[in-house]
């Protein structure tokens, strides 16, 4: 069952990023404070901890970490330590858990002008283009992600479990292996000439019915996926589709979920128009990603059924400014403008209506690492400081199913944290300038 491999993942996660410490050197980063592999105990001096379980702050917090897991969290009396303690002292900062982005495209070349910029890369060239993702949405104080798809196929979850074995630094990653999309859809690479024939690996999870559904979710959970991505609906930057426009079925969205949950997994669906999302809620979807166009219906049908919505609510400025300085098709843009204010006051509806708000950025669109650049756009549009880190934590880490491991900082979670000068709940762009990263009890910044 997938819920055990993916448990046996987990547990090799807590070491694959112990390597760290021997990768990392030059300018800016911090001299190690560990070995090279998770101490059998450690302690960590936090000057102020948030804790986004409770949604509290406590000052002068001591935790115990142990084999890469928090044991035990008590105030910092100033009292001695064991002989010979290995101490991590983040008493000059506010420490939180590590950050979860449910949105990023890691294993993937970075958003251009050119629509056929997929296929200007190599499968080699993609795979140390990953490497190079990973290592700056890890120091960026991001330790764990939902990577939702890449152009070639299991790119994401070659790119796991490298992290993994510890072959590269990077944050824990769940993977989807390929966009399941309709011919000529959302998730196709489009806009190139007719006789273009594209590699078979760019077009894996391309379908046309919910028997096809089946037999390629089967396929992409043989071959390591953790999770299933559907693109129910256009996108922005896909030649030729509209945003608004359902591509897959309800029935063929069903066909998904039954199969993944049939494996103990879960569905998430790209889903920009209100028709669409409401089609992909039904059918039974876990998430919907982007919710660009969602309805009052749509938001009340997510409140109801507990779905998630990831609305990605930073990235539409820097395709407005970066896309216009770089002449990117004009399709794109009208797009990203039909589609970005619009977003934004759903993402304000539902957070007064309380739907479960996951925090996901869409990292690839613009350069990984300056994902926390959205942390200000969720306060602005209606989260609270203290809901937006719970949005990059603890709800996160709920939507993958990995609460037990991640997104907190009581007993029994991994030793992920962060630590960063500044108070967040007062100035939420803080988090934006994370000074510390730890990962599975080592400090890799």
């Amino acid at each position: 069952m997938r819920g055990t491999s993916q448990g046996r993942r987990l547990a090799k996660q807590a070491l694959g990023g112990a390597v760290a410490l021997l990768l990392l050197s030059g300018p800016g980063y911090a001299e190690p404070v560990a070995t090279a592999a998770p101490a059998s105990s450690l302690y960590v001096r936090a000057g102020r901890l948030i804790d986004p379980e409770r949604g509290v702050v406590e000052a002068a917090r001591l935790l115990r970490v142990e084999n890469g897991r928090v044991v035990a969290i008590a105030p910092d009396t100033g009292a001695p330590l064991p002989a010979g303690a290995v101490v991590v002292d983040w008493s000059g900062y506010t420490v939180l858990p590590g950050l979860i982005d449910m949105h990023v495209h890691l294993a993937d070349a970075d958003q251009t002008n050119n629509p056929a910029e997929p296929l200007l890369h190599s499968p080699m060239e993609i795979a140390y283009l990953g490497a190079r993702n990973a290592r700056a949405t890890l120091l960026a104080g991001f330790t764990t992600v939902h990577d939702v798809g890449s152009y070639r196929a299991f790119a994401d979850v070659e790119l796991r479990n490298a992290i993994d074995r510890g072959d590269v630094i990077g944050p824990r990653m769940s993977a989807v292996g390929a966009y399941v999309t309709a011919p000529g859809g959302g998730g196709e690479v489009t806009g190139l000439a007719p006789d273009v024939i594209l590699p078979a690996d760019l077009r894996v999870g391309v379908v046309s019915s919910p028997a096809e559904v089946r037999q390629k979710v089967n396929y992409l959970f043989q071959h390591g996926a953790d999770s299933i991505k559907l693109i129910a609906t256009g996108a922005v930057f896909a030649i030729g589709t509209t945003v608004g426009q359902q591509e897959l079925s309800e029935d063929e969205m069903r066909a998904a979920v039954e199969v993944a949950r049939a494996r103990g997994s879960w569905v998430t669906a790209h889903a920009h128009g209100a028709e669409g999302i409401k089609a992909a809620i039904r059918a039974g979807v876990r998430g919907i990603e982007h919710a660009s166009l969602i309805d009052d219906d749509g938001i009340a049908l997510a409140k109801a059924r507990g779905v998630f919505l990831d609305m990605d609510i930073y990235n539409g400025d820097w395709t407005d400014e970066v896309g216009r300085r770089e002449h990117y098709p004009e399709d794109y843009l009208r797009k990203n403008t039909e589609t970005t204010q619009v977003q934004r006051e759903g993402f304000r509806k539902a957070v007064k209506a309380g739907v479960r708000l996951a925090f996901g950025t869409d990292a690839g669109i613009f350069p990984h690492g300056l994902n926390a650049r959205q942390f200000p756009y969720m306060v602005r549009w209606g989260m609270t400081p203290m809901q937006a880190i719970q949005a990059a934590t603890v709800t996160s880490a709920e939507m993958l199913g990995w609460s037990k491991d991640v997104g907190a900082l009581s007993p029994g979670h991994y030793a992920d944290m962060v630590a960063v000068k500044g108070d967040p709940l007062t100035d939420i762009g803080v988090l934006e300038r994370v000074a510390h990263v730890m990962k599975g009890g080592v400090v890799v910044k």
